[in-house]
């Protein structure tokens, strides 16, 4: 993704069960645990936390991770 995604923004990424869509819910800053996943997002380095539409689990991706839909 070249830009910033934004609260709200609709984006896909992939994942070992292929390709996931989902919503994002909001940019990280600071570490922090999801489910048992250490997630070492920064201010240099931020990642966004995103919710799957079709499970609802959450996960944190960097912004190059993440393709608009």
């Amino acid at each position: 993704m070249n830009h910033e995604p934004k609260r709200s923004e609709k984006v896909a990424w992939g994942s070992s069960q292929g390709k996931t869509e989902g919503t994002v819910e909001k940019k990280l800053v600071e570490p922090m645990d999801i489910k048992k996943h250490h997630v070492a997002a920064s201010k240099e380095n931020p990642e966004f936390l995103v919710k799957s539409d079709k499970t609802e689990a959450e996960a944190a991706h960097k912004a190059s991770e993440l393709k608009e839909r």
